[in-house]
């Protein structure tokens, strides 16, 4: 029997709303990445411009064996994230790795 196994990861690049400090950056950050995990049992974090009070950068990852459930995945979180109005999202990278690549 032959396995495969599908990775896949997104990046969300964020704009935040009306954020005049770090703390304030969390309140609002952290629920989203929350409810990314909750929702949706993947991998999310925080992962970039954490130095910056109105921008975020926030990681997503997920493992499966069949690749349109992985696209699904990271659509569906993607598409979560654009729906709050508490954030604007400047972009979003999908990536897939398969048995395939190295």
């Amino acid at each position: 029997m032959v396995t495969t196994v599908f990775v896949g990861s997104l990046e969300l690049d964020l704009l935040l709303g009306d954020v005049h400090s770090l703390k304030e950056k969390r309140s609002v950050v952290r629920p989203v990445v929350a409810e990314l995990r909750r929702k949706f049992e993947v991998s999310a974090a925080e992962a970039g411009h954490q130095d910056l009070h109105r921008r975020a950068l926030i990681g997503v990852a997920v493992v499966a064996a069949d690749a349109s459930h992985v696209r699904d995945l990271l659509t569906s979180c993607e598409r979560l994230v654009a729906g709050r109005p508490e954030v604007e999202l400047l972009s979003a990278k999908h990536r897939l790795l398969g048995p395939e690549d190295e």
